[in-house]
């Protein structure tokens, strides 16, 4: 295990998030999942939040991320979903009828930190569930 280091702070925050487009529908492939996936990106590399490993499903983003101690795990989910909600119903019209209530992204979501199980059996989980267009950094 090898700890980042801040200003002021050392740490070794991880977390395992997911969440889903509204209703489940399967709308995460082709152009849409590579958009999503960039904005996604976009904002880790704004808030200082590494991508450790990732899945896109067609239903369901998959991140294993660590998190710097001054961003919350909820601002960072909100503004992920947020943004790429606003931009991925901006760009693609068939999304912007299907989601006519504004909202692409289910409201919740799942996180849980690593120290429940060990980083390895997440790696390996997501793993299993990474496609071609997934989150893996040397990707």
């Amino acid at each position: 295990m090898r700890y980042k280091s801040g200003c002021h702070t050392t740490f070794h925050h991880r977390y395992h998030l997911v969440w889903a487009p509204k209703y489940r529908f399967k709308v995460l492939h082709g152009d849409v999942r590579l958009r999503v996936r960039e904005i996604i990106r976009q904002v880790c590399s704004e808030m200082g939040v590494t991508i450790i490993n990732g899945a896109l499903s067609r239903d369901h983003v998959h991140m294993f991320v660590e998190i710097p101690p001054h961003v919350s795990v909820s601002d960072f989910v909100r503004r992920a979903k947020g943004r790429s909600s606003r931009k991925i119903q901006q760009e693609f019209e068939h999304i912007r009828k299907r989601y006519w209530g504004q909202r692409f992204w289910q409201r919740g979501y799942f996180s849980t930190t690593s120290g429940n199980i060990t980083d390895d059996i997440i790696m390996r989980y997501l793993d299993k569930h990474t496609h071609k267009n997934g989150f893996s950094p040397a990707s």
